[in-house]
């Protein structure tokens, strides 16, 4: 690279050389002053020749002994400006990048569908179908919050000085390295959290103080208002994160509302006698909502027509 640097600042560089070494200067400030530093040393040296061309010529032994002197100086220069530079940086640091504005992102899973994602914290979130995750692209050094509609699934990485806050439509969940399971769709109004491993805490949007839950238990929001805290019965509800829809033993019409909200399809049962059916079982989403009806056919009898115009089934 020097020889090309000599030969650009000697104006010898083709236009594609010129380029090349532009761009090697602009990719880095050491590159920038590598190059100055090189400037300067090449302008010492065409200072020194163009002395040397008007002076009188003296005897052979002398003229080495002058070449010898100037690769000196110039070695002299070098290191002073070495150690000028090193003295420079140790008393006046290069500055920080700039810091990056804060932008807030919008992960969008359409029905049918999930997804998994790595905030810029390292924490790991999956998500379920037909839910929203709005998040920063950078967290604040206080806080790390997010707002989700919809399911997540979160394992957060720990921090004790920055605390991680879910906010949904009803509670906001505070944690500072945990696993546990979120459910906040807005469209139903339902609320509830599933502890894993850690401590969570659920904080109404006016309360300081709020509900803290122990591993394997699980808070949902009751039709007053209030929050009940139960163990979890079963941890095979959380397999949708795995791409897994799971019944056990759940009424038809409890069905019926999770397919609808998975698959974003409305869902009209014309007998009575329908809803009183149990469902259980275990179906993977990417089969899609007719497979799941015609596994179900199997044990309960009913029939289903599905009007893709108006994106709906009857059942009857």
């Amino acid at each position: 690279m020097e020889e090309l640097l000599l030969k650009y600042i000697n104006g010898e560089c083709s236009d594609s050389e010129k380029e090349l070494v532009v761009k090697w200067i602009d990719s880095s400030p050491e590159n920038m002053r590598e190059y100055l530093a090189f400037r300067k040393l090449s302008d010492i040296t065409i200072w020194q020749d163009f002395s040397e061309e008007h002076i009188d010529r003296k005897p052979m032994a002398e003229s080495l002994h002058k070449k010898k002197s100037l690769v000196f100086e110039v070695l002299k220069i070098a290191a002073v400006f070495a150690i000028a530079f090193f003295s420079f940086k140790q008393f006046y640091p290069e500055p920080k990048a700039a810091e990056q504005p804060v932008v807030l992102q919008t992960m969008h899973v359409p029905a049918g569908q999930r997804a998994e994602l790595t905030l810029e914290d390292g924490t790991k979130v999956w998500l379920n179908a037909n839910t929203t995750l709005i998040f920063p692209n950078r967290f604040s050094a206080k806080s790390r919050e997010v707002k989700l509609d919809g399911e997540g699934f979160f394992e957060v990485t720990s921090s004790k000085l920055r605390p991680f806050i879910v906010n949904t439509a009803k509670y906001n969940v505070k944690v500072w390295g945990t696993k546990f399971n979120l459910k906040a769709y807005s469209k139903t109004g339902n609320f509830s959290t599933s502890l894993i491993e850690g401590s969570v805490e659920i904080l109404g949007k006016e309360e300081e103080k709020g509900i803290f839950l122990k591993p394997n238990q699980s808070a949902v929001n009751l039709s007053n208002g209030e929050v009940k805290v139960a163990p979890i019965e079963d941890l095979n509800q959380f397999l949708w994160k795995d791409g897994i829809i799971y019944f056990d033993n759940l009424s038809f019409s409890e069905m019926i509302t999770k397919l609808e909200l998975y698959f974003d399809i409305s869902i009209e049962v014309k007998s009575k006698n329908i809803l009183a059916y149990h469902c259980t079982g275990k179906f993977r989403t990417k089969d899609g909502i007719e497979h799941i009806l015609e596994v179900l056919k199997l044990r309960n009898k009913f029939n289903y027509n599905i009007d893709y115009k108006l994106n709906k089934i009857t059942i009857e």
